[in-house]
């Protein structure tokens, strides 16, 4: 599903403001989450939809991971009936990208909302457990 560049903005500043610097996460009452992401299921069709976009060679298009983290607002948005469980969650974000003399360069469409996420994460969603673990 494709997530608008505000809504990724709020995703990636939050995560920069406690988890990338060693602190925990948030939730909605702004108390430390406790029961953090265990994994992350991106189905086909959005990894496809991403590499469509990026170059045909292997070797060069992919697509760039983020780690960030559920804001109120952005969980309200995505997860109406979870905002609690979801809000302060680890999540990856996501866009298509090329790679050319080691440097990456992002696939922006106009309107710069080229970014992905709404992937069923653990917890909340765990249910039913992952087979082979």
């Amino acid at each position: 599903m494709k997530i608008s560049k505000e809504d990724f903005d709020q995703m990636k500043a939050k995560y920069d403001k406690e988890v990338k610097k060693g602190k925990p996460a948030k939730d909605k009452n702004g108390k430390d989450k406790t029961d953090q992401t265990n994994w992350i299921f991106f189905d086909r069709e959005t990894l496809e939809g991403l590499l469509a976009k990026a170059d045909k060679d292997p070797k060069k298009g992919g697509i760039q991971f983020y780690i960030t983290e559920y804001t109120e607002e952005v969980a309200k948005k995505y997860y109406p009936d979870n905002v609690e469980q979801v809000t302060g969650s680890l999540t990856l974000a996501m866009r298509p990208a090329n790679v050319e003399n080691e440097s990456i360069t992002p696939l922006i469409e106009e309107g710069g909302d080229n970014y992905a996420n709404n992937g069923r994460m653990c917890p909340p969603f765990c249910q039913p457990e992952p087979t082979g673990v």
